[in-house]
């Protein structure tokens, strides 16, 4: 059963509404506003009959209030109100109310106006919750491409392994201890955590362009092989616009692109594609760029053994300021334990 408020400093008008909706629905009667919000703690109502003139909170500062709090600013409210003024409707209208009804108000007026309202509450919430499963579906379906494809891409580099697995995951750590420790906040708190993280696997997708006999060598790679490999950023970065042109999803893909394009940046210019110094690489890029670095370092690979968990942060350490940025380097060695005891999971 749906419950209605109604708040009245006049009994007779809350035994009257009372009367008249109780058939129908759990109606609650308060004195003031201050009872309400007393109840309002323990039961959130389906809609609220809000009496404008009320000593010491008056109905528009009632609805105010209500509105400032996320549990209760949706809650449809009708004023209730002896007075024909336009310039009070146009107020209320203007805080949130949905309607009013006059005092002294008809029995079959009350009943018609509140189903009325909660009807349209009804349908609003069936479509704001069925937007909502297909949002989550489209969600999903977006995550198990990107894994799809993720997984296409990693299976051709027979030299790296669960790569991308790993570093998404070094990447979620590296982003919360980064939150934690106040670095760039400003910027990441703007950020979508979970797409930004997920679409973080396409970071090397553009190596779908690049032949097998380069990408599998087991040998040191000749200058021209090596500027071969270098492509795959700026590949990436097409492989993605293409995307974005062909689908709607531009957040989430954009979050990709530019993981692909510039975690292969240094922090001093001297990195690749575009030569960017500092903070002219995108955040993305930079913090890409540590958790790459540490996974292929404590990793296995055809052309050298996996260096431990202390040589590989010694090693990124000795880069501060030249190949990572230094903030985030600084985190990275503060964090680096929930590094290696994820890495003993992966």
């Amino acid at each position: 059963m749906k419950i209605v408020f109604v708040v009245d400093d006049s009994a007779v008008n809350l035994t009257k509404a009372k009367q008249a909706l109780e058939s129908d629905y759990r109606v609650l009667t308060l004195l003031s506003a201050e009872k309400m919000f007393a109840l309002i703690d323990k039961i959130v109502p389906d809609l609220i009959l809000l009496d404008i003139e009320m000593p010491e909170m008056d109905g528009f500062a009632t609805l105010q209030k209500l509105k400032e709090n996320d549990r209760t600013k949706y809650i449809p409210v009708i004023f209730l109100t002896a007075f024909n003024d336009e310039e009070r409707e146009a107020h209320g209208f203007e805080l949130g109310a949905v309607d009013f009804i006059a005092k002294p108000f008809s029995t079959p007026v009350l009943r018609n106006r509140i189903a009325h309202h909660l009807h349209i509450e009804g349908l609003i919430n069936n479509q704001t919750m069925l937007l909502k499963q297909k949002n989550q579906q489209l969600e999903q379906l977006n995550t198990s491409i990107i894994s799809i494809i993720a997984e296409l891409v990693e299976n051709r580099d027979k030299l790296t392994g669960v790569h991308i697995k790993r570093t998404t995951r070094y990447l979620e750590i590296l982003i919360d201890g980064m939150l934690e420790h106040n670095v760039y906040t400003d910027e990441l708190k703007k950020w979508n955590k979970k797409v930004a993280v997920t679409s973080a696997q396409l970071h090397d997708v553009g190596k779908i362009t690049i032949s097998d006999t380069i990408l599998n060598k087991p040998g040191k790679l000749t200058r021209k092989e090596y500027e071969q490999i270098k492509t795959h950023t700026t590949a990436g970065e097409q492989i993605i616009d293409h995307m974005i042109e062909e689908t709607s999803n531009g957040l989430f893909l954009n979050y990709a692109k530019l993981f692909a394009g510039y975690h292969h940046e240094f922090w001093d210019g001297s990195g690749y594609p575009y030569k960017l110094r500092g903070l002219e690489i995108p955040l993305q890029g930079r913090v890409m760029a540590v958790v790459d670095v540490y996974d292929a370092l404590v990793s296995e690979r055809v052309y050298k053994p996996a260096f431990s968990h202390e040589e590989a942060v010694q090693i990124i350490i000795s880069e501060k300021g030249k190949h990572f940025d230094p903030k985030i380097i600084d985190v990275f060695f503060d964090i680096q334990d929930q590094f290696q005891s994820e890495g003993k999971w992966l």
